[in-house]
């Protein structure tokens, strides 16, 4: 932690210089941040946040991991690590915790973050992909990255529609491996929930490993 003397910035500060980066830091990000461990500012006499140089750079490392690679806090904690070594960061961490998958973001954010229009985002609301929770405008964590990549999708052409047997690949392979843990997720024991978690992680790790060969497979024989 920075010298109390090096820090000259309050939050509103912190937010100005960051806000052309990332529009939708906000005072209640930053104490989230705070309040999740990520960040550690010192505190006036008063009780006001003070931020230096350092502190800027750590807020700056977390935001961009999160908008970058929509990383989980739980594993950006992992890389700050890293960081605070000076080691060097080969890019995002392929497996994220599925336990810990980030944060619920609202509408807004999605939009922000995605890079989607409003229609494009209500079209993969129609298609089944990007859904917010119950009858709320939050969307769950996974959205951000479903979204992004559909854009992507969508701007070489394919639509909302098409990209629907995506989900419905996903909902099989979901009931394949819900199967698998049936039994363990009707018992009211501790350890047979754990050993059903257990399944549930290590099968969907598998599938989607099988997922990404067989594709890369495909794509390869077209364009060898």
């Amino acid at each position: 932690m920075a010298m109390a003397d090096e820090r000259e910035m309050s939050i509103g500060e912190v937010i100005n210089l960051l806000r052309d980066e990332f529009p939708d830091i906000s005072v209640s990000k930053i104490r989230f941040l705070e309040s999740q461990g990520l960040i550690d500012p010192d505190r006036t006499s008063s009780g006001y946040r003070q931020f230096g140089r350092q502190d800027l750079a750590r807020l700056r490392f977390i935001l961009q991991q999160q908008r970058d690679h929509f990383l989980p806090l739980k594993v950006i904690k992992s890389k700050l690590t890293l960081w605070e070594r000076g080691e060097e960061i080969d890019g995002p961490i392929d497996e994220a915790d599925p336990e810990d998958p980030g944060e619920p973001v609202d509408r807004e954010t999605l939009l922000k973050r995605s890079g989607l229009t409003n229609t494009q985002l209500d079209d993969l609301d129609d298609a089944g992909l990007v859904r917010p929770i119950g009858d709320t405008t939050v969307y769950p964590p996974e959205a951000v990255l479903i979204a992004t990549e559909a854009r992507r999708l969508m701007e070489h052409g394919l639509e909302p529609r098409h990209l629907r047997s995506i989900k419905l690949a996903s909902d099989r392979m979901a009931d394949l491996i819900i199967q698998l843990a049936a039994p363990l997720l009707k018992a009211s024991n501790p350890d047979a929930k754990a050993k059903a978690r257990e399944i549930l992680n290590d099968c969907s790790g598998s599938m989607r490993a099988i997922n990404r060969a067989l594709l890369a497979l495909e794509v390869r024989q077209q364009i060898t």
